[in-house]
């Protein structure tokens, strides 16, 4: 029987055209007031996720 996959990851991380793995950067949600202009345009852009991770998070997609 396959395995289902995991929504909490679906939900979160993006497999590109090319098969890479893109995530969210971290901090963005709240506290954004003690943060400057520049450091919360940077955390809007998306990054492609380390390849320590990408098999394991492969099998849960």
């Amino acid at each position: 029987m396959p395995k289902k996959t995991t929504k909490t990851y679906s939900k979160r991380i993006k497999i590109t055209k090319n098969g890479k793995l893109i995530r969210r950067k971290m901090g963005l949600s709240h506290f954004k007031a003690k943060k400057d202009a520049k450091s919360i345009r940077s955390l809007r852009s998306h990054v492609s996720v380390d390849f320590v991770d990408v098999k394991t998070l492969k099998a849960h997609l």
